[in-house]
């Protein structure tokens, strides 16, 4: 199977960065600057839960298209009165609603997708929009053949269509094309769509006291082409070393 594949699309938000630790401490930087408190941790956590909830309302029609910036942005001005924080200026939540575009990425990210770029073309496929994605690849000094985003179908995954218009736009069949991601409802719609799949798993996505990733992993391993722990180990088992 490695031989008939041609790219590899990644998904990003858990994927390839740290959101949870990068959004708490991004949160611990504000603090710091504006003396405003709360339990960041938890914070980055109920910034996160918004996140199905509110693509699943656009993908729905209960909400028109609008960007993930738009939409982590009406998650935050509902957290900020919640977690009692009041007072911040508009540029001063401007700048932490695109902590999403500052975010870390797990230790294995660069060299993984570095073993693998000379031998398949590499992409993220993402929820996030295309102007994220570009602050994120630059912050993170990754370097891609294309950016794929959900906003270029309009719709957020896992809907198939997100996955079949990443396939159109690669001059690919979807079985040429592999989605790697931490997620199974990712995996599953690239599934449905046709693609590869490829687990990657991520045990401290939630924090490290959380056992969802690797629950997740381990109750859905065999439904994929692959199971991995790091993108290392993916580039190893595809031949790219």
């Amino acid at each position: 199977m490695p031989n008939s594949i041609k790219a590899l699309t990644f998904d990003v938000f858990g994927t390839l960065v740290d959101w949870y630790t990068s959004i708490a401490d991004e949160g611990r930087q504000l603090e710091a600057r504006t003396g405003i408190t709360t339990d960041w941790s938890q914070f980055a956590l109920d910034w996160r839960a918004g996140y199905r909830p509110a693509m699943q309302q656009v993908n729905s029609g209960e909400l028109p298209w609008q960007s993930m910036d738009s939409l982590h942005r009406r998650i935050l001005d509902d957290l900020l009165p919640a977690h009692g924080l009041r007072g911040l200026t508009e540029s001063e939540i401007c700048h932490f609603n695109f902590a999403w575009h500052r975010l870390r990425a797990w230790p294995d990210v660069q060299e993984g997708v570095e073993r693998l770029y000379p031998h398949y073309l590499v992409a993220p496929l993402s929820n996030g929009n295309i102007s994220l994605l570009i602050d994120l690849s630059r912050f993170n000094h990754w370097h891609w053949d294309c950016l794929l985003s959900s906003e270029l179908a309009r719709t957020y995954k896992p809907l198939p269509v997100v996955y079949q218009t990443a396939v159109h736009l690669l001059g690919l069949k979807p079985q040429q094309v592999m989605m790697v991601a931490a997620h199974v409802h990712d995996l599953e719609g690239a599934r449905q769509a046709g693609l590869r799949t490829a687990y990657v798993s991520r045990p401290d996505e939630y924090g490290p006291s959380s056992t969802h990733g690797q629950d997740e992993y381990t109750a859905q391993s065999h439904a994929f082409d692959f199971y991995v722990q790091d993108l290392v180990e993916l580039a190893h088992l595809l031949g790219a070393t």
